[in-house]
């Protein structure tokens, strides 16, 4: 994840996406959410930074997404970019998991209508969990209820 996210790799949003259907398709299996033909399922990318997304030609977490909805057919599985940070949050590189707390509390918001149906928030690398906890709380705020998050990487 860190070489789509900070080195451009965009070819590794495929292979990311298959991981991430896969995932899905597991989370189903195990009865964590509900079977693809009661509702379609929505993906929503944790926010990035508009500056980190420029800077890196895009936000990965959305090009994983949309890989993941395209490996998921026939399954009607999509994407909404509803998330977005505010303009104060600073980058969270070098910063501990109470200053990242800090950084983000109440600063997450939802920009778009809020999607219907299962949703699964995804987040690209978890740290401290502050982001997905966030995103989670402004979605909740939005009446959306989040039905699993799913993660790529951690940090140990």
């Amino acid at each position: 994840m860190v070489a789509a996210k900070e080195r451009g790799r965009r070819d590794l949003a495929v292979p990311l996406g298959r991981a991430l259907a896969d995932a899905i398709a597991q989370l189903r299996d195990a009865g964590d959410l509900d079977p693809a033909e009661l509702n379609p399922l929505v993906l929503v990318p944790a926010p990035s930074r508009r500056r980190a997304a420029r800077r890196r030609g895009g936000d990965p977490v959305v090009r994983l997404c949309t890989a993941a909805s395209a490996a998921s057919a026939p399954e009607v599985v999509s994407v909404a970019r509803v998330l977005e940070v505010d303009g104060g949050v600073r980058d969270s590189v070098g910063l501990s998991a109470a200053q990242r707390a800090e950084n983000l509390a109440g600063r997450i918001g939802v920009r778009a209508r809020a999607p219907r149906g299962p949703v699964v928030l995804v987040d690209d690398v978890l740290t401290t969990g502050t982001t997905a906890a966030e995103s989670v709380a402004a979605l909740r705020r939005a009446g959306v209820g989040v039905d699993a998050v799913v993660v790529i990487g951690a940090v140990r």
